[in-house]
């Protein structure tokens, strides 16, 4: 492989490991393990740390050592404050240039998992991808690659808050359901402000929801 090759891989499999909780929050990597982990000399490694440090998932401590970065009461706060800014405003003001077909299929699929949801169907496995593919379908209605930018690193983060907290209520879940219908029912009648402030809501309520989790579950970092 060449240099850069390794590099990438190095960067994805760390990137990963963190991603899905593999490497918890405050875990302490040690460069030489990840160097026999990942199969890897020390530079590729290094520059994988470097690029991660940079998107706020690593934090390297000189003398420590290489600490994954925590998901703190302030941490959550800080994903959510973003949040709150960024997709209520992306919906306002370019949902429109999503097509409409979009948003029924949207509809089509969040009433499907609202009627499995009722039915007892277990859909934990793939209900949060669907969550997320609307998500970033309005961020990149923008074409603004500042915008794409930070949701990618709020992403990331977001995907490591739901395995921490396993946030797995059946309740929860058929919230999440009504919640982006309401969403999308807003869009296909073009109310962008009502769809915003759907929006609004559903972000509080999750923020709300990971909270309670992490509280219940003992994971919560001051």
């Amino acid at each position: 492989m060449k240099k850069e090759s390794l590099k990438q891989q190095a960067y994805n499999i760390i990137k990963n490991k963190i991603i899905t909780c593999e490497y918890p929050p405050n875990f302490l990597l040690n460069e030489e393990k990840l160097k026999e982990e990942i199969g890897a000399s020390r530079t590729p490694i290094r520059d994988a740390l470097s690029r991660l440090e940079q998107e706020n998932l690593v934090h390297i401590l000189p003398k420590k050592g290489i600490m994954v970065a925590s998901l703190s009461i302030r941490e959550i706060n800080s994903i959510y404050e973003a949040r709150m800014l960024v997709e209520p405003y992306v919906i306002e003001h370019y949902a429109g240039n999503i097509d409409r077909k979009r948003f029924l299929y949207y509809e089509k699929v969040f009433k499907k998992k609202e009627k499995d949801i009722h039915e007892g169907v277990d859909i934990y496995d793939d209900v949060y991808d669907i969550d997320d593919k609307l998500h970033i379908e309005f961020i990149n209605a923008t074409e603004n690659e500042y915008f794409k930018a930070l949701y990618e690193r709020i992403y990331y983060q977001n995907r490591r808050l739901r395995i921490l907290s396993g946030v797995k209520s059946k309740d929860r879940i058929a919230a999440t359901q009504r919640e982006h219908l309401k969403i999308i029912e807003a869009c296909l009648e073009e109310k962008w402000s009502d769809a915003a402030e759907a929006m609004k809501e559903h972000l509080v309520c999750s923020k709300r929801a990971s909270f309670e989790a992490m509280i219940e579950g003992g994971d919560m970092l001051l």
